[in-house]
């Protein structure tokens, strides 16, 4: 069908489409530049649908009337690709919005679903600068969500709690599972609902500001942008509070949450008239013009090319090797590491002094005795749901049922984040470093270690040991992807235990490539696959791949597997899970040593340490008897 004449159409709208990590926004402006139908839609990783939906929604109020349609967003380009569709970078949008709604702006806030940006707009002509997330997700819209669903509630419900709220708690500004481990303990100890949402609601204004400002003001007169601050006034009043604005500097625009597509519209309808102009002007010059530089088109066109797609617009999801070619090679790596054993024996039979270890750590409890020769006589291990104390007169508790009268103990000492408190609490006799007691129970397994990579609940540390002593030490600071307490909570979210889900990845065989950064942009890359058809086991070694990838290449940096050393030993209780520990060997290229008590071994170190420090006294204790 031949296209009407352009010049003949009446004045297109101009529509833009947003499309973000989590939402779809749309907007039409009339040449007044008044949004005539817009909609803000959460995706859920359907795209399509979505888009879709949307399209029929304008289609049906609309019309089918002329359009300019420019696309934008995070997710923007492939859609824009698909659908042969004008793109535009989300920076121009948002600069061709404030060029036109809030000229007097001097910096824009601006939050999604998961990103963050401060944009800085000079005065003088001189351009704009740009401030965006790139790695961590914490102070976003789905960083909202999580922290809310600690409290029960959605991000409007946490916002409506804040409202009364009288206190603000420090809570981690960055990595949501740090924050989660902030929140637990308050809910924990009665803090009130009201206050915690509030305190959230502050951990984003300080990652906001801290993690992209870097130190530069914002001055002046600032935009609120985005979705989370449209609909969530109290997140806009902390950041008001924080940054000390008067009313007058705020600027809250009409549609804030549409602002990007309203820029997006607005940048291609300009871009639409320029292009129509030079075909008109090539065409009174006898010039063959470019037949698809028609300024623009109607929504049924866009709808048919949306149903013409089918399925060739491919995967969105890389795949990878499989951790285990086959049930046999699996089999084969189950009793090679089944070689690596902590010798056992029965507390009730045990006569004479006995050592205590503790590792209290940021989201578990464990506990190890052993004799004097380093036998493991019993052991605890448990997450603390926040509550350090509670678990210790537990775990303590549990201890004296099961020691014998023939028993004691020795010495007892500490280690972990609870070191401190549990000294005091328990009246213990020494406390220690947790990387000292971690190379204090890898040498009792492998005497020449030089490696040790342990990867926790939430943090991660890798020591290089030289000449039998500590020679560097690495840690993840700011960002717990990777650790443990991720495959858990996505196990939990699938009603599978770690191990069912752990067992899952072990016969997969087309795992999921996703990534090795936030946890937030993970788990929207799980949701992309599970819309492409993978397996819980194809994420589930996917995620083991993420969490070795994020150990090796983003806290270790290293560049050559030779680097890692010779002797190496895993630890922690990440490591019990066999997928995670297969796909470190196979990053690798190397075996390692994988002790049957991984997740003890900050315990067990410390029981040994506490043996060591019992028998270095021994002559002391019998000058004092004499």
């Amino acid at each position: 069908m031949t296209p009407p004449d352009q010049d003949a159409l009446p004045q297109p709208l101009a529509c833009g489409m947003d499309v973000g990590s989590t939402t779809v926004k749309l907007a039409v402006l009339d040449a007044e530049k008044n949004v005539v139908f817009s909609r803000y839609q959460r995706h859920h990783t359907d795209i399509r649908a979505t888009i879709a939906e949307i399209l029929n929604a304008a289609a049906a109020e609309l019309g089918d009337t002329p359009l300019t349609v420019t696309v934008t967003g995070s997710g923007g380009l492939l859609l824009a690709r698909w659908l042969d569709l004008p793109f535009v970078q989300e920076v121009i949008a948002s600069k061709t919005a404030i060029g036109a709604f809030a000229p007097t702006s001097d910096v824009a806030i601006e939050l999604g679903g998961e990103d963050a940006k401060i944009i800085y707009f000079e005065r003088d002509g001189a351009g704009i600068e740009q401030r965006m997330n790139g790695t961590c997700a914490g102070g976003t819209g789905s960083f909202i969500d999580q922290m809310a669903t600690l409290l029960n509630t959605d991000a409007a419900g946490l916002d409506e709690l804040a409202r009364d709220a009288t206190i603000i708690y420090p809570i981690a500004s960055r990595c949501g599972v740090f924050a989660k481990t902030d929140v637990q303990p308050l809910l924990n100890e009665g803090a009130r609902k009201e206050d915690i949402a509030a305190s959230i609601f502050q951990s984003v204004v300080t990652q906001t500001i801290s993690g992209l400002a870097c130190g530069r003001p914002l001055r002046g007169n600032i935009a609120f942008l985005g979705g989370p601050l449209q609909y969530l006034p109290e997140l806009e009043k902390r950041f008001v509070l924080t940054l000390n604005l008067t009313a007058e500097q705020v600027i809250k625009p009409d549609n804030a949450h549409l602002f990007v597509a309203c820029g997006a519209a607005l940048a291609g309808a300009k871009s639409a008239l320029e292009t129509g102009a030079a075909a008109r002007v090539a065409a009174h010059a006898n010039t063959p013009s470019d037949p698809d530089s028609t300024p623009a088109m109607r929504l049924s066109v866009i709808l048919a090319r949306l149903r013409a797609l089918g399925d060739t617009q491919g995967s969105e999801v890389v795949r990878l090797d499989a951790l285990f070619s086959s049930p046999a090679d699996y089999e084969d790596f189950c009793a090679r590491h089944a070689q690596t054993g902590v010798p056992r024996r029965p507390l009730a039979e045990h006569r004479g002094a006995t050592f205590l270890g503790i590792d209290a750590g940021s989201t578990t409890f464990k506990a190890a005795l052993v004799a004097p020769d380093g036998a493991l006589l019993w052991d605890f291990y448990a997450n603390n749901r926040g509550d350090v104390l509670g678990t210790a007169r537990h775990a303590i508790g549990a201890l004296y049922e099961a020691l014998p009268e023939t028993a004691f103990i020795g010495h007892t000492t500490v280690t972990g984040y609870g070191e401190g408190l549990l000294l005091e609490a328990l009246q213990a006799d020494s406390g220690e470093i947790e990387t000292i007691a971690h190379l204090r129970g890898a040498r009792h397994l492998q005497p020449e270690v030089d490696f040790i990579l342990d990867i926790g609940g939430q943090d991660m540390k890798c020591l290089r040991i030289k000449d039998g002593v500590i020679d560097h030490i690495m840690l993840n600071e700011a960002c717990s992807s990777g650790c443990g307490s991720f495959i858990e909570s996505f196990a939990a979210s699938l009603g599978l235990s770690v191990e069912e889900f752990a067992r899952a990845a072990t016969a997969a065989t087309r795992p999921v490539d996703l990534g090795s950064r936030c946890t937030v942009f993970m788990n929207s890359r799980v949701k992309q696959a599970q819309k492409e058809g993978a397996t819980v086991g194809d994420i589930s070694a996917g995620l083991s791949y993420s969490v070795i990838k994020n150990a090796l290449f983003k806290v270790i940096k290293i560049r050559d597997p030779r680097d890692v050393g010779t002797h190496v030993v895993v630890q922690g209780g990440t490591f019990l899970n066999d997928a995670v520990l297969r796909a470190f060997e196979v990053l690798l290229g190397r075996d390692a040593v994988r002790p049957d008590i991984a997740g003890l071994m900050g315990a067990f170190g410390a029981a040994l340490l506490a043996r060591d420090r019992y028998q270095a006294a021994e002559p002391d204790r019998e000058t004092v008897a004499s």
